[in-house]
């Protein structure tokens, strides 16, 4: 083998780092030809429909953002593929093996496995932002799976009756079709989880004036009208604990701050145009702190560093944009945004496979400090069933925002891994009264949904399989246990316990075969938004939304709210990363 060849029969990421930017740039294109899949009857794009006006702000409910599918990402419609569809049937083998047997041998933690360059912020803020992004609704009553609990194991029932997927309300219009889910919250990155996506929801969370949300004594009401006492008045709140409510709180208190803004150089504007205009500027400033803070803090390559900067400003950089306007038309020089919207081979929506692929689980603690901001003193350790669903607003008020969003930056989460699933999440009781273990459902809800197996979800991502369990993980007691568990067979291994045992990438929080959904969706998100595209402009942000934007991040947000956390942010490289404690 040529010296060439060898250089490129590598992974990406052992490459130079110049050749790691190619191998990355190649990457995406290869993944926008041929990993967008459309579910809709019909398949591929609408047909062309008369030009119609593109909304001057963001739609409630996610519809209009394409003159030509007016439907396109908004919250009704269903979830698209990133593996060819003939792939994405049910599984047969629905409980073969046993995922509660999945569940207790492969993901269940002993003690915590920490993730050492993160703090606990980051765990929140990805299921905030999950919350923005999808959504399969109530689970369906009918016809539950009954999965057999394990001898010896101390389930409350000899069964496990798991409450099916949802179904696609919308009829198939060819038999034999793989099943579709729908999307009950909006597709697009435009901050439902905190706007909610319907005119009534939206509605409810404002106070009429001055485009502001409702807030309360600096928090967020409670939702006592729906029976969710305990719990925020906000867009979305399935699954809501402390780590959301800090981070709801906190951006709702954005939005207001950015109300008062406009309100200051526009006193003529009436609450709608407030209102909207601080939304669309509160959006991209968490998109902003997604793509250039948060995925640089999980995924620490300085090539992958370099390509969320580019997506977002170009290799210009924002200070060039800001003063001197985009470089034309393309995504290099100066970013995504502004440039022109497309959605390569399908139509925008999320994917079945981004939602699998997001199993992350391991990152919450089933411990969490509670620590002094003044001096880092222990005050407490709260465990994580007394700070979540109705008793989160009452976790809060026992030590106040400030004490948490410290203990938040101080505390390390888990690390995306196998034997590090909460034990609390192993017999959880939600909201809607449904007992279950978390890890099991995760197991069951791939392989419902038709997500391939971990090697057939390799091979559509153009990586080789992996023949041996001793190479599904460096961990040799993990390769028996996987084993033991699959009955020697590593095509049956589950996509998320592939992903979980999949040894990572130096500097990366997660697997490099996770990682290429990811490149595929992040630039996705902006690139077929028009307000990240076409309509990001002075006209519609206004210069002063714009200049919020270019000077604001995670710190900058935490800072304005919450100045007393300045000792500990000092010096910290962005805000996911570890915070500063008293000397």
């Amino acid at each position: 083998m040529s010296r060439t060849s060898k250089l490129f029969s590598r992974e990406w990421y052992e490459l130079p780092f110049l050749l790691q930017l190619v191998a990355l740039a190649r990457m995406r294109a290869a993944l926008r030809r041929h990993n967008l899949y459309d579910t809709r009857p019909a398949g591929g794009e609408p047909a062309p429909a008369p030009s119609r006006p593109r909304p001057g702000h963001r739609s409630y409910d996610g519809s209009g953002y394409d003159p030509r599918d007016a439907d396109m990402g908004r919250a009704g419609t269903r979830f698209d593929r990133n593996a060819p569809l003939s792939l994405t049937v049910p599984d047969e083998q629905l409980l073969s093996p046993n995922p509660r047997e999945v569940s207790n041998r492969l993901l269940t933690r002993g003690d915590l496995i920490p993730a050492p360059t993160l703090n606990l912020l980051a765990a929140a803020w990805i299921q905030f932002q999950n919350h923005d992004w999808f959504s399969h609704g109530d689970n369906h009553l009918a016809d539950p799976v009954e999965v057999p609990i394990p001898e010896g194991d101390h389930w409350y029932e000899r069964v496990m009756r798991v409450r099916r997927s949802r179904p696609d309300p919308t009829p198939h219009t060819s038999a034999g079709a793989a099943p579709t889910y729908e999307n009950t919250v909006t597709h697009w990155w435009d901050g439902s989880q905190l706007y909610g996506s319907s005119e009534r929801r939206c509605r409810s969370l404002r106070t009429g004036e001055d485009g502001l949300l409702a807030l309360q004594d600096g928090r967020l009401p409670d939702e006592t009208d729906s029976g969710q006492a305990g719990i925020d008045l906000t867009g979305f709140s399935d699954n809501y604990w402390v780590g959301l409510s800090l981070l709801h709180t906190l951006f709702a208190k954005e939005h207001n701050a950015i109300c008062g803004r406009l309100r200051e150089a526009y006193p003529s504007w009436d609450d709608e145009r407030l209102f909207q205009t601080a939304r669309l500027v509160n959006v991209a400033v968490m998109a902003k702190i997604h793509t250039v803070e948060w995925t640089p803090g999980i995924l620490d390559n300085r090539a992958v560093r370099l390509g969320m900067h580019t997506n977002w400003a170009g290799l210009l950089g924002q200070g060039f944009r800001r003063r001197h306007g985009r470089v034309g038309r393309g995504e290099v020089l100066s970013g995504i945004l502004g440039s022109p919207m497309n959605h390569h081979a399908a139509p925008y929506s999320m994917t079945e496979e981004f939602i699998a692929s997001y199993r992350f689980h391991p990152l919450i603690r089933d411990d969490h400090p509670v620590r002094s901001h003044r001096d880092g003193s222990l005050i407490t350790t709260e465990e994580l069933l007394p700070i979540q669903g109705r008793h989160t607003r009452a976790a809060i008020d026992r030590h106040g925002m400030s004490d948490w969003l410290y203990s938040f930056g101080v505390t390390n989460p888990g690390a995306l891994t196998l034997h590090n699933h909460p034990h609390a999440l192993r017999d959880l009781v939600r909201v809607s009264g449904e007992r279950i273990d978390v890890g099991t459902l995760d197991i069951l809800r791939d392989r419902e949904r038709g997500v391939p197996r971990y090697n057939d979800f390799r091979r559509v991502l153009r990586k080789p399989p992996v023949t041996g369990f001793d190479r599904m993980t460096a961990d040799p007691r993990w390769a028996r246990e996987l084993a033991e568990v699959y009955d020697g067979d590593p095509e049956r291994v589950d996509a998320t316990v592939g992903l979980l045992a999949e040894p990572k990438p130096p500097g990366f929080a997660l697997s490099d075969t996770a990682f290429r959904v990811f490149v595929l969706m992040a630039s996705r998100r902006l690139k077929s938004d028009p307000f990240f595209t076409d309509l990001y402009t002075p006209e519609v942000y206004s210069p002063e939304g714009l200049d919020w934007i270019d000077r604001t991040g995670m710190t900058e947000v935490l800072l304005r709210h919450h100045p007393e956390l300045a000792p500990a942010l000092s010096g910290v490289p962005h805000a996911f990363a570890p915070w500063r404690t008293p000397a």
